[in-house]
């Protein structure tokens, strides 16, 4: 996630005074004659499994990767490998045969940052292949220090990099089968987070299909570990999410009954406060979909003592609880890409 300066005290406060509650204005959820039938959907998330994660991101958050500081050869290589993955899945690109790469120039860049790119893969929808369901997660990291120790980045945001990978399987898994999805899905890793939410910048004003087709976004940024609010067996089984209910009601009760039928996580929306002086809503790539009014969800786990530091390593990620996150996202996703009609957008978009 792209840091910003915040006086840590204020964080604290902020975790610890506010509990977990749905936004101030919930709208009720009724039941959705749109939410898929149980057996076809879990079927197909039981194929995003924590051994899966696990072995992708060892090897996403090695040394190998050097850190996958924007522009750099690590964050070269990081590129190769999705593109690589999305090969072996058989998940085709939108920008061509063998082409998962949308370049962005030097010149796009502030402070001498080489070029780079986002990498995107794509299922096409079966009934309504216009409209787009962005899944989000940002690739890049910052790198090594000048004592050459690497920042491997596994929850920042190795973990929302590898969650997408499996999330795209179990799409690949039920297309493959003919069972939608009904509207596309893109599989969207950006670079460039780190410096300044480029990547996502770049698609949003560059979009490869049009931003009016876009459905929601739902974005992962860090959902491997647990932070300092939620210690304890019974305050571990928990998400934060972000912006579910700023632009659209019928996300965020989307997204409360998949939760509630499948995944029975605590979702907590301390961070969805207005008032939230860490201002994530504006911190991670979502924003830049948000800004463009296109509903989003950031699904985030909080900071923690490993945030942008060497120690973010792999053997800290809870490894279990992260794959129950990443089928939140997957269930949410299968919803609004399979109901009948586009999700309504009745809310406000805010400006930073």
């Amino acid at each position: 996630m792209k840091s910003t300066l915040i006086i840590i005290g204020a964080f604290i406060v902020s975790c610890c005074g506010t509990s977990q509650n749905s936004p101030e204005v919930t709208p009720k959820i009724k039941s959705n004659p749109d939410i898929s039938k149980k057996t076809s959907v879990v079927k197909y998330a039981e194929s995003i499994t924590s051994k899966e994660l696990k072995e992708y991101l060892y090897t996403f958050a090695s040394d190998e990767f050097e850190g996958r500081d924007t522009g750099e050869p690590g964050q070269k290589k990081a590129a190769e490998y999705l593109k690589e993955q999305y090969k072996k899945m058989e998940i085709p690109s939108p920008l061509g045969e063998d082409d998962y790469f949308q370049e962005i120039p030097e010149s796009y860049f502030r402070g001498g940052i080489k070029s780079s790119e986002n990498v995107l893969a794509y299922i096409e929808g079966s009934e309504k292949p216009d409209e787009i369901v962005v899944i989000s997660a940002h690739y890049d990291h910052v790198g090594v220090d000048a004592n050459g120790n690497v920042f491997n980045g596994a929850d920042d945001d190795g973990s929302g990099t590898v969650s997408l990978l499996e999330i795209a399987e179990a799409f690949m898994n039920a297309k493959k089968d003919g069972v939608g999805p009904k509207r596309s899905i893109l599989f969207l890793h950006v670079t460039g987070e780190e410096k300044g939410l480029y990547g996502s910048r770049y698609y949003t004003e560059n979009p490869v299909f049009p931003l009016e087709n876009t459905v929601t976004d739902l974005n992962i940024d860090m959902i491997g570990r647990i932070d300092g609010s939620h210690q304890g067996e019974d305050k571990s089984n928990y998400v934060y999410l972000i912006g579910s209910d700023r632009l659209s009601s019928e996300l965020h009760n989307i997204s409360e009954e998949a939760n509630s039928k499948y995944t029975k996580l605590d979702l907590d929306y301390t961070y969805n406060a207005k008032n939230d002086p860490n201002r994530f809503y504006f911190r991670s790539d979502h924003y830049n979909f948000a800004k463009h009014n296109i509903p989003i969800i950031f699904y985030f786990n909080g900071v923690h003592e490993d945030y942008h530091k060497p120690t973010d390593t792999p053997d800290k990620i809870e490894y279990d609880l992260m794959t129950k996150r990443a089928k939140l996202v997957f269930y949410t996703a299968w919803e609004v890409a399979n109901r009948t009609e586009r999700i309504i957008v009745d809310g406000v978009k805010e400006e930073e």
